[in-house]
């Protein structure tokens, strides 16, 4: 009761504005559910609109019927079906997917590390893992290319990337575990790392050429461009293999987040290893999405915060609520790429900062409004 009566209007009515009553009714479980199932929705049908964009216009009942025909296996009337069908199956739905279990995967490490470090600005690159991963890409770029043989130049910017983000991450966990997972230890680490690697990476654009210059500086943009379904598979398995380890210890990020280290220990919370533990899992759901798709900075960032801001904190609610939310974002943010110069396509990377970066201070201006 005392919650509806701080949220009615002014006055002496007893009937909660608008916006009070969304917050009253999206702090209960069942309007967090219906929240949740909500944005499911709207995430899918946002999906399959955005199949319908390209460089060649698709309709929405082709989008549905090429889906429909492939997942059923009927065979398309005429050849020119046939290659609509192709198109949508191969080269839309891979990219909308990726964008999906990217943006979602982003968004649950951010979740993550601004519990677990308690500190609401942090994002999935603190510990220098987008550094990390580009010193990598570039390097590979830079020295191995095309002409190494046996694999692909695109394989060998992931391998790199990758190898130097874990690497790192590795080292980084490692030196903070001396310190039993502390939280400013661990971004005075990560501040290291970032400025080491992005020396490094500027030292190698340096002495590139303009050709290599310039495929670096794409793969540093972010982007989905090219995706196939290996790359789907292997972060949609590694989300999904992830996730329910997360949920499980979404009690523990409440206790470690709300009550901090000493009162979550008198709960019960082995905090040193719950939090390097699921830091470790944010660092691999990081750098893996990141070697496929480049540095995506802000759904990991700006994600988390919307999703707190419709449903709370509870980080039993707010782990999925927010990976609906950052695949939603991806989703939007590469089809905006697609459409706003067609027919070039503008790096998903670039439309995310661009959307991420007026939302983020929107928000923090928000949250000053209702806290004074």
């Amino acid at each position: 009761m005392t919650d509806l009566a701080q949220q009615t209007e002014p006055g002496n009515s007893t009937t909660p504005s608008g916006l009070a009553a969304f917050r009253i009714f999206s702090r209960s479980d069942r309007g967090r559910r219906v929240i949740i199932f909500s944005g499911t929705a709207v995430t899918l049908l946002v999906s399959l609109w955005a199949l319908t964009f390209g460089g060649n216009a698709v309709g929405i009942g082709d989008a549905v019927s090429a889906l429909w025909a492939k997942l059923t296996f009927a065979s398309a009337p005429d050849t020119g079906t046939a290659r609509l069908y192709l198109q949508v199956w191969e080269l839309r739905v891979p990219r909308v997917l990726l964008s999906l279990v990217a943006g979602a995967a982003l968004a649950v490490a951010g979740v993550l590390f601004q519990g677990l470090l308690r500190n609401p600005l942090v994002s999935p690159y603190t510990l220098g893992i987008a550094p990390a991963a580009a010193f990598g890409a570039s390097y590979a770029i830079v020295f191995i290319g095309s002409g190494a043989a046996g694999l692909s130049s695109s394989v060998w910017v992931v391998i790199g990337a990758l190898t130097v983000a874990i690497i790192s991450s590795i080292f980084v966990l490692a030196l903070g575990a001396t310190k039993r997972g502390d939280p400013s230890t661990l971004i005075l680490l990560g501040i290291a790392v970032t400025q080491f690697f992005t020396a490094a990476t500027s030292a190698l654009q340096f002495t590139a050429d303009q050709e290599t210059l310039a495929l670096i500086t794409q793969w540093m943009w972010g982007s989905v461009n090219g995706a196939i379904w290996s790359q789907v598979l292997i972060v949609a398995v590694l989300f999904f293999v992830a996730y329910p380890f997360v949920q499980r210890k979404a009690g523990s990020v409440n206790a470690i987040a709300f009550a901090g280290d000493d009162a979550a220990k008198s709960l019960g919370v082995p905090v040193a290893q719950t939090r390097l533990s699921l830091i470790a899992v944010a660092v691999v759901l990081t750098a893996v999405t990141i070697s496929f798709t480049g540095i995506i900075g802000f759904v990991g960032l700006v994600a988390p915060h919307i999703a707190r801001l419709l449903i709370g904190s509870n980080h039993r609610f707010l782990l999925p609520f927010s990976a609906i939310v950052g695949g939603l974002l991806l989703v939007v943010a590469d089809s905006v790429g697609r459409t706003v110069l067609n027919p070039a396509v503008v790096p998903v990377g670039i439309v995310d900062a661009l959307i991420g970066a007026p939302v983020f201070l929107y928000l923090i201006l928000a949250k000053k409004r209702a806290h004074s």
